[in-house]
Protein backbone atom coordinates (compact mmCIF):
# COMPACT_ATOMS: atom_id res chain seq x y z
CA UNK A 1 0.00 0.00 0.00
CA UNK A 2 1.24 3.38 -1.01
CA UNK A 3 -1.06 5.25 0.45
CA UNK A 4 -3.74 5.51 4.16
CA UNK A 5 -4.85 2.60 5.68
CA UNK A 6 -7.68 -0.58 5.21
CA UNK A 7 -9.12 -3.22 7.10
CA UNK A 8 -8.20 -6.30 4.94
CA UNK A 9 -10.14 -9.80 5.80
CA UNK A 10 -10.19 -12.82 4.40
CA UNK A 11 -12.36 -15.74 4.61
CA UNK A 12 -11.52 -19.53 3.61
CA UNK A 13 -13.99 -20.86 0.92
CA UNK A 14 -12.22 -24.09 0.72
CA UNK A 15 -14.40 -26.66 1.75
CA UNK A 16 -11.56 -29.29 2.29
CA UNK A 17 -9.46 -27.00 4.22
CA UNK A 18 -9.40 -27.45 8.19
CA UNK A 19 -9.94 -23.71 8.66
CA UNK A 20 -12.94 -23.59 6.35
CA UNK A 21 -15.32 -20.73 6.89
CA UNK A 22 -12.54 -18.91 9.43
CA UNK A 23 -11.27 -15.77 8.75
CA UNK A 24 -8.17 -13.53 9.07
CA UNK A 25 -8.17 -9.82 9.31
CA UNK A 26 -5.34 -7.05 9.70
CA UNK A 27 -4.48 -3.36 9.48
CA UNK A 28 -2.26 -2.63 6.49
CA UNK A 29 -1.05 0.84 6.24
CA UNK A 30 1.95 2.97 4.31
CA UNK A 31 2.88 3.09 7.48
CA UNK A 32 2.86 0.04 8.88
CA UNK A 33 4.07 -1.58 5.60
CA UNK A 34 2.51 -4.88 5.85
CA UNK A 35 1.06 -6.93 3.09
CA UNK A 36 -0.96 -9.89 3.09
CA UNK A 37 -1.37 -12.96 0.95
CA UNK A 38 -4.38 -14.91 -0.11
CA UNK A 39 -3.91 -18.05 -1.58
CA UNK A 40 -6.57 -19.11 -4.22
CA UNK A 41 -9.83 -20.04 -2.64
CA UNK A 42 -10.08 -16.82 -0.17
CA UNK A 43 -12.65 -14.55 -0.22
CA UNK A 44 -11.36 -11.44 0.39
CA UNK A 45 -12.55 -7.38 1.66
CA UNK A 46 -11.46 -4.51 2.48
CA UNK A 47 -12.71 -1.16 4.47
CA UNK A 48 -10.85 2.10 3.73
CA UNK A 49 -9.83 3.52 6.96
CA UNK A 50 -8.58 6.23 5.37
CA UNK A 51 -8.38 7.73 1.93
CA UNK A 52 -5.99 5.01 0.46
CA UNK A 53 -4.42 3.59 -2.32
CA UNK A 54 -4.24 -0.64 -2.53
CA UNK A 55 -2.16 -2.14 -4.42
CA UNK A 56 -2.78 -6.01 -5.67
CA UNK A 57 -0.19 -8.63 -6.89
CA UNK A 58 -2.22 -11.36 -8.87
CA UNK A 59 -1.42 -14.84 -10.18
CA UNK A 60 -4.12 -14.70 -12.64
CA UNK A 61 -6.10 -12.01 -14.97
CA UNK A 62 -9.08 -10.54 -13.73
CA UNK A 63 -12.20 -12.67 -14.27
CA UNK A 64 -15.12 -10.66 -13.27
CA UNK A 65 -17.17 -13.80 -14.44
CA UNK A 66 -15.77 -15.88 -11.74
CA UNK A 67 -16.17 -12.81 -9.05
CA UNK A 68 -18.36 -13.89 -5.98
CA UNK A 69 -19.09 -11.40 -2.98
CA UNK A 70 -19.97 -12.30 0.62
CA UNK A 71 -21.85 -9.93 3.10
CA UNK A 72 -19.83 -7.78 4.95
CA UNK A 73 -21.80 -8.04 7.78
CA UNK A 74 -22.34 -11.77 7.60
CA UNK A 75 -22.85 -12.90 11.39
CA UNK A 76 -21.68 -16.62 10.57
CA UNK A 77 -18.63 -15.04 9.78
CA UNK A 78 -18.07 -12.45 12.42
CA UNK A 79 -16.04 -9.77 11.59
CA UNK A 80 -15.00 -7.87 13.88
CA UNK A 81 -14.92 -4.42 12.14
CA UNK A 82 -13.51 -1.05 13.02
CA UNK A 83 -16.28 0.38 11.82
CA UNK A 84 -17.89 2.40 14.12
CA UNK A 85 -21.61 0.82 15.07
CA UNK A 86 -23.40 3.92 14.20
CA UNK A 87 -21.99 4.30 10.58
CA UNK A 88 -22.81 1.94 7.53
CA UNK A 89 -20.11 1.43 5.16
CA UNK A 90 -20.60 2.75 1.95
CA UNK A 91 -20.95 0.15 -0.81
CA UNK A 92 -20.48 -0.53 -4.17
CA UNK A 93 -23.46 -1.68 -6.15
CA UNK A 94 -22.08 -5.39 -6.33
CA UNK A 95 -20.99 -5.49 -2.75
CA UNK A 96 -24.34 -4.46 -1.71
CA UNK A 97 -25.53 -7.77 -2.98
CA UNK A 98 -23.56 -10.10 -1.49
CA UNK A 99 -24.53 -13.46 -0.41
CA UNK A 100 -24.32 -14.92 3.07
CA UNK A 101 -21.40 -17.26 3.90
CA UNK A 102 -24.19 -20.22 3.73
CA UNK A 103 -25.07 -20.15 0.25
CA UNK A 104 -21.67 -19.07 -1.24
CA UNK A 105 -20.17 -20.65 -3.78
CA UNK A 106 -17.38 -22.59 -2.00
CA UNK A 107 -14.21 -24.85 -3.42
CA UNK A 108 -13.39 -28.52 -2.73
Amino acid sequence: MSVGEIFDVAVDLRRSSPTFGQRAAARLSAQNRRQIWMPSGFAHGFLALTDAEVQYKCTDYYAPDHERTLTWDDPQIAIDSPLPAYRAPLLSPKDAVGSHFAEAECYS
